[in-house]
């Protein structure tokens, strides 16, 4: 178990947290247009790398607001959390694009556009 830095609330247990897979994942413009292969890529592909990790998380147990979280998986250190709206920050070679970020205001989920996975997980009434 280790502690997170809520961007709003501070640092709490990981247990007040539910991760919420990799971070900067968008969802396709246009789904419909996609191959079977291009869907299952972006539906099952997720990078698994040893060392930084950039990850969705929500405050399940607090603010209940999403963010991201940049992760050591080798030693379980977070590195740094941020809003869901900000860009990534810069660990070595494993950043996410910073054109992937598509929010508005910085854990407001009502600035999502619904097109991307944390609007579906909302939609389908996961996580909450």
């Amino acid at each position: 178990m280790f502690q997170i830095s809520c961007p709003w609330c501070g640092e709490r247990e990981q247990s007040e947290f539910k991760a919420a897979g990799e971070g900067h994942i968008r969802r396709p413009d246009d789904p419909a247009a996609l191959t079977d292969a291009e869907w299952a890529d972006y539906v099952f592909m997720r990078k698994n790398p040893r060392g930084v990790h950039f990850e969705r998380w929500v405050h399940i147990h607090g603010c209940r607001r999403w963010f991201h979280l940049a992760r050591d998986t080798a030693s379980d250190t977070t590195l740094k959390a941020y809003g869901a709206a900000e860009a990534p920050p810069q660990f070595g070679d494993n950043n996410p694009p910073a054109a992937e970020v598509t929010a508005a205001h910085p854990g407001d989920i009502s600035a999502y556009d619904g097109g991307s996975d944390e609007d579906a997980l909302l939609r389908e009434g996961g996580l909450r």
